[in-house]
């Protein structure tokens, strides 16, 4: 290494004009380096931050290549290859994250540690070294001028001896503080090849374990493999979307001279003449509606119809769901043409004469929905997803009450389906007989059917709230608003729907079947109660029936609730011999029973109702999580008794 320019230390006490302009040379090159070294720490820091960027950037998109599965795209199944390569590319990125984060990390070793160190330790000490220099000098010029001031009266001795001693403090102090900071200007020359080299070498030196760390990461089999497959499978992609495009050019050009005729609203007369199908029985296009605006004016409304289920439904652009326009199961339904100011018209006429007026582009269109219409009237349609012959069969069974789709989810039909007469598919019976009157209790309400929708357990309250909210959730998209008025007989025998005009029975649950009932927390006009059944293959299955009523639904509950104990009441009365002959005796047992309720604590015999009373005790399980049955009752249903219980049971049922 050749010689380094140094200050000389034997020249700091003598403080030469050559040693002055020595020495600012010296402390120019430190002032120009301390800069130089500033700037070279700017541009390695812009390499730490750059290096720390890209980590936090390949960080993100490792993450965002596994968000790709948290996006739930209505096009993309759960566990499509796309997302499993993905996953696979972000634990793949991932490790070459941490193999940044490493150089990361050296760079703030290796690179930035010497460089702050040199600017913060050494620059600063000659920084610092230069103020105590000025100041050591401007106190010894000081000293010596008021020494060399002294005049030669000797009757001055003391000041002289004090400036003397003055003078040799001063100048030990600036003699030190010279040899210090010219010590420090030369150890700086030294310096200088350290502080501009280290940073660089341990730039070079954290690149190269970089990418030998890298080389090991990327360079695996199998990484090299899986890169391999992807190629291939993107290049395979690349090859069936030339070969689809092509394709859909194709059909597009076909489609295209398919479409011609269609492109005019009326057919010229050089095209071939297409007759009307009249054989349709579903149909689905744009229609133009009539309806009446203000008082005399009316207005033409575009929208989208489509025949369903039976039903004549229309759906705006901006909906999404269709909502009923005609029940075409209904009697007295016909489509038929009309005049009218505007061509291709047509009108539906309802059972209560009820006109939606409609128009179609063209005549064959016109005939078409006037066949398809009357088609599916004179069918009647599909009821609930059976034939027009099935329709007639009545059975007193509630399959129709629980119209359901596969999913679990209330089908859109089923509230529809109140709009029927009958709308639990039973026959219609004289609902008040003379038997009735001898009932021990029997309340009535004024209820509406909403829905019904089978349930997996037969009882909790949780359970029940979330069938109402699905089914009138189901109601408002597809803006089903008719309800059937009935009239709920709630006795101590069972719970009877009931036709208000013609005064017949539409459907029956026997107390027995009927397992849970409440209402719903937010709105005291909704309720609903679970009843059971059983299939073919004599499987109990569950459905839940939901209503609207006039009066509170804590009125009905509590109505059900005190039937249900009177039943239970009066089945232990015959168990033990002592069946009320009498209407006295019925009243009395019913005075006994409201009684019982007010003393339900002090007494002896308990009533198989839940605490709450929202449901019967039903099952020897749940005999032994409430206290409030006794252990030698067991009120069971036919389906959840054993032989022994069943046969006791149906005798009793027999003398009554």
């Amino acid at each position: 290494m050749p010689d380094i320019e140094k200050l000389h230390l034997e020249d700091t006490l003598e403080d030469s004009p050559q040693t002055r302009s020595l020495l600012s040379v010296f402390e120019k090159d430190a002032l120009g380096l301390k800069k130089y070294t500033s700037n070279l720490h700017s541009c390695c820091q812009r390499v730490m931050s750059a290096q720390n960027e890209l980590c936090s950037a390949t960080q993100g998109l490792a993450q965002q290549l596994r968000a790709y599965e948290l996006q739930k795209f209505p096009l993309e199944s759960d566990d499509s290859i796309l997302t499993t390569t993905l996953k696979q590319f972000a634990t793949y990125i991932d490790e070459v994250s941490s193999v940044q984060q490493v150089l990361s990390s050296q760079f703030s070793e290796t690179m930035m540690y010497p460089l702050n160190k040199f600017l913060q330790a050494d620059m600063e000490e000659i920084s610092t070294m230069f103020e105590m220099f000025q100041i050591a000098t401007h106190e010894h010029e000081q000293a010596l001028n008021k020494y060399m001031k002294l005049p030669h009266k000797r009757d001055n001795e003391k000041a002289r001896i004090d400036a003397n001693d003055e003078l040799y403090g001063m100048r030990k102090k600036f003699h030190q503080t010279s040899l210090h900071y010219y010590s420090c200007l030369n150890a700086l020359q030294y310096k200088r090849k350290c502080c501009l080299l280290e940073p660089i070498l341990g730039y070079f030196h954290a690149q190269r374990a970089y990418f030998q760390m890298g080389h090991d990461t990327v360079w695996k089999p199998g990484i090299e493999d899986f890169l391999g497959n992807i190629a291939a499978s993107v290049q395979s992609v690349h090859q069936e979307m030339a070969k689809e495009t092509q394709k859909t050019v194709e059909l597009i050009d076909n489609i295209e001279k398919q479409s011609a005729h269609l492109y005019y609203a009326e057919p010229p007369i050089d095209m071939p003449f297409i007759p009307p199908n009249t054989a349709l029985i579903q149909k689905a296009g744009y229609l133009y509606q009539k309806s009446k605006q203000a008082l005399i004016a009316s207005k033409w409304e575009k929208l989208y119809f489509f025949t369903q289920g039976g039903n004549l439904m229309s759906q705006g652009r901006e909906e999404f769901a269709g909502s009923l326009v005609v029940d075409l199961n209904e009697d007295g339904v016909m489509a038929e043409p009309v005049t009218d100011d505007r061509r291709f018209v047509f009108q539906v006429v309802s059972a209560n004469n009820k006109k939606c007026v409609l128009q179609a582009e063209n005549y064959r269109e016109r005939d078409e929905w006037i066949a398809t219409i009357n088609n599916i009237v004179r069918d009647s349609g599909y009821v609930r997803g059976r034939a027009a012959a099935k329709k007639k069969e009545q059975t007193p069974s509630i399959g129709s009450l629980r119209s359901q789709s596969s999913d679990g989810q209330p089908h859109p039909e089923t509230a529809s389906s109140v709009r029927r007469v009958n709308p639990f598919n039973q026959p219609g019976s004289e609902a008040l007989d003379s038997a009735n009157e001898n009932l021990a209790f029997a309340q009535n309400f004024t209820v509406r059917f909403l829905g019904s929708m089978e349930v997996q357990t037969d009882r909790g309250e949780q359970l029940v709230h979330s069938t109402i909210r699905q089914i009138m959730a189901a109601r408002a998209i597809h803006n089903v608003f008719k309800m059937t008025e009935s009239r709920l007989l709630v006795t101590n025998e069972s719970m009877r729907l009931i036709d208000p005009d013609t005064n017949t029975t539409r459907v029956e649950f026997a107390l027995a079947d009927i397992s849970f009932w409440t209402s719903h927390p937010e709105n005291n006009r909704l309720f609903g109660f679970i009843t059971r059944s059983r299939n073919e293959s004599g499987t109990p299955s569950f459905a839940c029936h939901v209503f609207e009523g006039n009066t509170s639904s804590e009125e009905i509950c509590q109505a059900i609730s005190t039937a249900t104990k009177i039943a239970f009441q009066a089945l232990m009365e015959k168990r033990s011999g002592k069946t009320p002959t009498t209407d006295k005796e019925k009243k009395l047992l019913l005075q006994n029973t409201k009684k019982q309720d007010n003393q339900r604590d002090s007494e002896e015999e308990k009533l198989p109702l839940s605490p709450d009373g929202k449901f019967l005790i039903l099952s020897s399980q749940d005999q032994s999580d409430s206290s409030l049955v006794s252990p030698d009752l067991n009120p069971l249903p036919r389906e959840h008794r054993g032989d022994g219980d069943e046969r006791e049971i149906e005798g009793a049922e027999s003398e009554a």
